[in-house]
């Protein structure tokens, strides 16, 4: 049928009318020196080549349906990066390449078996949190105590009554300054719990239907220091309510590997600019997943993404002005770990780094891009949104996020833009098994990959910089609105 494809050239030619206006207003710092017909053919090209042709449905069911869970540190994960970077050579990008960074790895071995002996016999949903260790052979039986407080001296002080016992947290109590600041404390609570003989902790989670996240019990990669489990939310309210009565009994047993340091591979490739090669902006979004669903949200869509951006920016047969870096990342489910070891890798070269887009926020309708607070970068990026708006997707907007691979960019100074995505049904999969391709919208993915295309080649043609590089007041000053800047300065990634 050939009505699809005229209604996608519609798209198209509506998608360009925008750039006919941008490119007959006054030339101020932020417009481009490129003729309107060079913009428009090229912005053209990019959104048919995408829309009409495009692969990126093609590569995430390629990551999901033959790599399935891309857990860091797992052999899914490796075969990915190294079809990833087979992908990126295909294409004709050069300096393509695996960098790798270190970090402890873990992975799921033997799935948890659960049940309550008493008051009542009953079956109960729970599973290892990751980074964590296995239960002893023969599991773990005990009587369920609150703990209320990580305090190490107030775990010390119950020490009698904890000592053999399995603890069930208190979310009310424990996470009533933010879920961060207690994972902040997790670890030396946890080391505390483990020396006054406690066997296990049970970590509620709060969706109906038993249904529990992927998630770690503490920050960093550490295996913790005893077996932590997240719970069932219905199955956490029937020991709480049992509690209320009298003794609770509980039984559970499953298997992690823990291989200590291990090597994981962030992939890397280029496209080289024309004219200003050592300049360059990246494009890039996390590899990995977590190990319930296949990871097609969180992150295969934003990973689909910049496969196909750089397939549609290398067909154009020009490179931009500017190099392009495109980046898959390992390591950010458990902090972050393969974008911050990039930036300490680079580090003498983020003066000659543009701007970070970034895309890890599902695969909901794209509406714009998040500027991370900066006034600058708003006012400079008016143009390019502009060129978005018959897709929806001209918001800018100054919320600043620390959640995902762009955020110690942000620390460097560097401009920062994160893909902003309507993420009204994004809790529904994400970090659980539902995590799967059928809850991906092909055109939504389709008109994000647009989006990013679009803005990085622009950005990449523009004669002037997007915005400077920041200095450190400034930097501190943007997380100090944002209420950031007292937990990046206790978790020491801000000095």
């Amino acid at each position: 049928m050939k009505k699809p494809k005229i209604l996608l050239t519609l798209l198209i030619i509506s998608l360009l009318l925008p750039l006919s206006i941008v490119a007959h207003q006054p030339t101020t710092t932020s417009s481009f020196a490129n003729s309107p017909t060079d913009l428009e053919q090229a912005s053209a090209k990019l959104a048919g080549s995408i829309l009409v042709n495009g692969q990126s449905m093609k590569y995430l069911q390629t990551l999901t349906d033959r790599f399935g869970a891309r857990l860091t540190s797992t052999k899914a994960y490796q075969r990915s990066a190294e079809w990833a970077a087979e992908e990126f050579r295909a294409m004709g990008l050069k300096n393509v390449r695996l960098e790798k960074f270190t970090m402890d790895g873990w992975e799921r071995a033997v799935s948890a078996r659960a049940r309550m002996i008493s008051p009542i016999e009953h079956p109960i949903i729970l599973h290892s949190m990751g980074w964590t260790p296995s239960t002893p052979p023969n599991g773990v039986k005990g009587d369920v105590v609150l703990l209320k407080d990580f305090s190490v001296d107030k775990i010390k002080a119950q020490a009698d009554n904890f000592k053999g016992k399995i603890l069930l947290i208190d979310p009310a109590t424990i996470f009533a300054e933010g879920r961060l600041n207690a994972l902040m404390k997790a670890s030396d609570a946890y080391m505390a719990l483990k020396e006054i003989g406690a066997q296990a902790v049970l970590i509620p989670d709060q969706y109906e239907n038993n249904i529990v996240k992927a998630r770690k019990a503490s920050l960093g990669t550490k295996v913790t220091a005893l077996p932590i489990a997240a719970l069932g939310s219905e199955d956490n309210q029937l020991i709480r309510r049992s509690l209320e009565k009298g003794t609770v009994t509980i039984e559970f047993h499953y298997e992690n590997r823990t291989p200590g340091e291990v090597q994981v591979d962030n992939v890397i490739a280029e496209i080289p600019g024309r004219e200003k090669p050592n300049e360059w902006i990246l494009i890039g979004a996390h590899l990995d997943s977590w190990d319930f669903g296949t990871g097609a949200q969180d992150n295969g869509s934003g990973s689909a993404t910049v496969l196909e951006v750089a397939r549609a920016i290398s067909s154009l047969g020009q490179a931009p002005r500017r190099t392009i870096r495109f980046a898959l990342w390992g390591g950010e489910e458990q902090g972050l770990l393969g974008s911050k070891a990039y930036i300490e890798a680079h580090k003498s070269d983020m003066d000659k780094c543009i701007a970070i887009l970034n895309t890890d926020n599902g695969a909901g309708h794209p509406n714009g891009w998040k500027v991370q607070g900066r006034n600058d970068v708003y006012e400079a990026m008016k143009p390019i949104s502009n060129m978005l708006k018959n897709l929806n997707g001209d918001t800018l907007s100054y919320e600043v996020s620390f959640n995902t691979d762009h955020a110690y960019f942000i620390l460097e100074g560097v401009p920062t833009l994160d893909l902003l995505v309507d993420m009204t049904h994004y809790d529904d999969v994400h970090h659980k098994s539902s995590d799967t391709i059928d809850k991906v919208n092909a055109h939504s993915l389709a008109t994000a990959t647009v989006i990013v295309a679009i803005t990085g080649y622009n950005l990449a043609e523009q004669p002037q910089s997007l915005a400077p590089r920041l200095g450190h007041d400034a930097i501190e000053e943007i997380l100090k609105k944002a209420n950031l800047l007292d937990f990046l300065k206790k978790s020491g990634d801000w000095k």
